[in-house]
């Protein structure tokens, strides 16, 4: 008996379609390889579309009412959080993370559309002192038709929280989801029609070199943003100024510094160390503190306390409430990851736990590999210096001081970093020296409502998470004004 998988449209203009080409994607369950849905692998010709209906949406959106505006976004947050669980659960099936990470996912991108209608009246204009008759003043206003490209990591909160800045501003917004994890973006696209007048936010699913690419091109889209890879941003960069000159941020990879000195609280440092690497959703995350520098006299009795609690963590069914850690997205990502294990073996590292697949309790039909970390790696070597997006976790001893720094700085990365110790005069002199965007002391993943994030060197451009973010959908305008018909004085 032939089962029919169902098909998801796009969302264009208010409209549901499926592709302009005929063509589909198949969505995969990682963790059972069964195939659970289709949607559209989208091309240029759909991109034209969709853009032509973010730009005639623009003028009515950018017009109305600014609290107008925020009772949209606080209502489509209250959608959100009604439907909650069926978010979670597509993106369970879709992307294989645990559910509990993806329930809470869901909530975060309703939080974050709340904070963003909370803060549209904080985008202000000031005025200059120019003499009796004259004013000057200055104007934000949005760019138009925006895009948004979001990774396969966090399907639905990237889709909810990456639209939300544009959209207060008074923007009109494309976004393309992964082709790895398109569901709940889809499904987002359909709840939003509830709310958001038609053109307003639409959904353009397909690959990267196709509709990512014809997105990063399009003419009539002036501001642009993306998450991912280092070299897929400089690609988006070289490929973006072919055509016209735009703003773009990007949010990139990550090869991250924790530092652990010996006077710090050990027993918090090993749950930090576990909880920052990110296994929970398999390392999948660019700012997975993939990095462990820990001073010379610890080292030993932390690696291997480490590597025991790694041995603890279950991996199983994303969609149990007692899984620790899901299957990897892709078949791609998995031989990626499992490809690094393998360098990690060939230069000598010393493998301390993991390593391996899981075949056993009937998941040798998904993508699962265990929590894994390495001891005795060379900072130089691939290992500690390419980021795998994946399990991985590297460890390497220091000396003193300005040996943890030159470790934590030696990559071409620089999102996060951590430090444990209870010297805070360490610490800020750390958090001051660290080529990081995001430093955390005596802590690790946590995102503080209304701080900017963002990395220095290869890991990125702009910040995000903050009014910083919402500013820059907005282009400012100078007026000025001669009322009094004054001449200008010689």
């Amino acid at each position: 008996m032939t089962t029919t998988i169902p098909t998801l449209p796009m969302h264009i203009g208010g409209e549901d379609s499926v592709g302009s080409a005929g063509r589909f994607i198949e969505a995969e369950n990682p963790a059972t390889g069964e195939v659970i849905a289709q949607f559209p692998a989208g091309n240029a010709d759909d991109v034209d579309a969709a853009v032509a209906a973010a730009r005639d949406a623009f003028p009515g959106w950018s017009r109305i009412d600014p609290m107008q505006r925020a009772r949209i976004l606080n209502q489509l947050a209250d959608i959100i959080v009604e439907n909650a669980d069926e978010l979670a659960h597509l993106d369970v099936t879709d992307n294989g993370s645990p559910i509990r990470e993806m329930r809470n996912d869901a909530f975060v991108g309703a939080a974050q559309l709340r904070y963003y209608a909370g803060l549209i009246l904080q985008l202000r204009g000031h005025t200059v002192p120019t003499g009796q008759g004259r004013l000057n003043y200055s104007l934000r206003q949005p760019w138009g038709v925006v895009a948004r490209i979001i990774p396969f990591n966090h399907p639905f909160m990237f889709a909810a929280s990456k639209i939300a800045a544009p959209l207060a501003a008074g923007n009109t917004v494309v976004i393309k989801p992964s082709e790895f994890t398109s569901l709940s973006a889809l499904r987002l696209g359909e709840l939003a029609k509830e709310v958001l007048p038609d053109g307003v936010f639409n959904v353009v699913t397909g690959y990267g070199h196709e509709a990512g690419d014809a997105l990063v091109a399009h003419p009539d889209i002036r501001r642009l943003a993306f998450i991912g890879s280092a070299a897929t941003g400089r690609a988006i960069l070289r490929r973006a100024a072919e055509v016209s000159v735009k703003h773009v941020t990007l949010e990139l990879g990550g090869k991250n510094p924790l530092v652990v000195y010996p006077d710090s609280d050990i027993d918090i440092a090993l749950d930090a160390a576990t909880r920052g690497m990110n296994f929970t959703w398999q390392g999948q995350s660019c700012g997975s503190t993939s990095r462990l520098i820990v001073h010379k006299d610890i080292y030993a009795e932390f690696v291997d306390r480490l590597g025991a609690k790694l041995d603890d963590l279950t991996s199983g069914s994303p969609a149990s409430e007692d899984t620790d850690t899901g299957a990897i997205v892709s078949q791609a990502q998995m031989d990626k990851v499992l490809s690094y294990i393998d360098v990690g073996r060939d230069e000598g590292a010393r493998l301390v736990a993991g390593g391996s697949c899981v075949s056993a309790d009937g998941l040798d039909a998904g993508r699962f590999v265990r929590p894994t970390l390495f001891a005795d790696v060379d900072p130089a070597s691939r290992l500690a210096q390419e980021e795998i997006f994946g399990p991985v976790l590297a460890a390497m001893p220091f000396e003193d001081y300005d040996d943890a720094i030159r470790i934590a700085n030696m990559v071409e990365y620089g999102l996060t970093a951590s430090i444990f110790t209870r010297d805070l005069d360490l610490a800020h002199r750390f958090a001051h020296d660290v080529e990081a965007g995001y430093v955390w002391v005596n802590d690790v993943s946590r995102h503080t409502p209304g701080t900017a994030f963002g990395g220095f060197k290869n890991s990125g451009l702009g910040r995000e998470e903050d009014i910083e973010e919402l500013e820059s959908y907005t282009q400012s305008k100078n007026v000025h004004v001669n009322f009094g018909g004054q001449r200008r004085s010689e």
